[in-house]
């Protein structure tokens, strides 16, 4: 369905906009991070910019490399996921249980859950550390996976830089 408005400046002579409805086909590309507590990026996935976040959830989750620490065996699995509400999903909430992951996801039409925004800006801190390289914030390449080896290379340094200003 399109929807076609004519805002003031149209009727004074000026451009026509379409309106919100009438971008489905959105150009571009949307990077899906997960991160830890601390927001380090453990994965990244770029998906087209029309792409439901909901689809990417359970991929990001699988895609969590193993996280070293503490004695024993590594960690491979959340203990929760946080996310805003383009991912809530029902069947992802129950899949995400079914993996002991406690999901922590504000449900589409209700309002926020209280102190999520202090948690979110992790999230947000993350995306502006990949986006600072320019790189990434404007994508030149056509091909996805030129895209997504430099993105694999700014995860990287962003996790070098934080080991190296931890270690003395």
């Amino acid at each position: 369905m399109r929807v076609w408005t004519v805002p003031t400046s149209a009727r004074k002579g000026g451009r026509r906009h379409r309106s919100v409805a009438g971008r489905r086909r959105k150009t571009g590309s949307k990077h899906h991070p997960i991160c830890d507590g601390h927001g380090t990026p453990l994965k990244v996935i770029t998906t087209a910019a029309n792409v439901n976040d909901v689809t990417q959830t359970l991929a990001l989750v699988d895609g969590i490399p193993a996280v070293a620490g503490r004695p024993g065996r590594p960690r491979r699995r959340p203990v929760a996921l946080l996310g805003d509400k383009g991912y809530d999903s029902n069947p992802n909430r129950d899949e995400l249980r079914r993996r002991r992951i406690l999901p922590v996801i504000s449900r589409k039409g209700s309002p926020n859950i209280k102190g999520i925004g202090k948690l979110r800006y992790v999230v947000e801190q993350t995306f502006a550390l990949l986006h600072h390289f320019k790189r990434l914030a404007v994508r030149w390449e056509r091909r996805t996976e030129l895209h997504d080896a430099f993105i694999s290379l700014a995860c990287s340094l962003i996790c070098y830089r934080r080991l190296k200003r931890t270690r003395p």
